[in-house]
C-alpha cells in the first residue's frame, strides 16, 4: 500500500475548496469572506477540519454530509444564513423539499419543536427565495 505524506497546507487548501463549494462562493474569495466573519485563526482551523476525512471519506455521500450538517445546525438553533448554504447543498445533492420537511419532522421527535420549527421555517424561507 502506497502511503503519501500530506502537508498542512494541502489539507488547508482542500478545506478551502470544500468551504467555497459548500458556501457557493469562488475559492479565491473564501479566505477573505470567512476571515471577515470569524477571524483568520478560526478559519484556518475550519479548513484543517474540512480538509480531513469529514468531507472526503467515500463512506458518506455529499447528500449524507449535507443532511448531517443541517441536522447538527438545527440542533444548535443555527437557523439563520449559516444554515442556508447547507440547505442548498442538500437540495443540490438530491434531497427534495418533501425530504427536508420530513427531516424537520424527524428531528422534532429528538430535539423538540422549538429548534425544529425554526429549522422548518428556514427550509420554507429558502424554498421561497429559490422559487422567486
Amino acid at each position: 500500500m502506497l502511503v503519501t505524506r500530506e502537508t498542512t497546507e494541502d489539507r488547508i487548501s482542500r478545506g478551502r475548496r470544500i468551504y467555497a463549494r459548500n458556501l457557493g462562493i469562488p475559492e479565491a474569495e473564501a479566505e477573505t469572506r470567512m476571515s471577515a466573519l470569524a477571524g483568520h485563526e478560526f478559519v484556518r482551523e475550519a479548513y484543517l477540519a474540512a480538509g480531513g476525512t469529514s468531507w472526503s471519506s467515500p463512506e458518506l455521500s455529499d447528500r449524507d454530509r449535507a443532511l448531517a450538517v443541517v441536522a447538527a445546525l438545527v440542533a444548535q438553533h443555527v437557523v439563520d444564513e449559516r444554515l442556508d448554504p447547507y440547505l442548498a447543498l442538500a437540495r443540490g445533492a438530491g434531497v427534495t423539499e418533501d425530504g427536508l420537511d420530513a427531516l424537520m419532522v424527524l428531528l422534532s421527535a429528538y430535539l423538540g419543536q422549538p429548534a425544529t420549527s425554526r429549522g422548518a421555517a428556514a427550509v420554507h424561507r429558502t424554498r421561497s427565495a429559490r422559487d422567486d
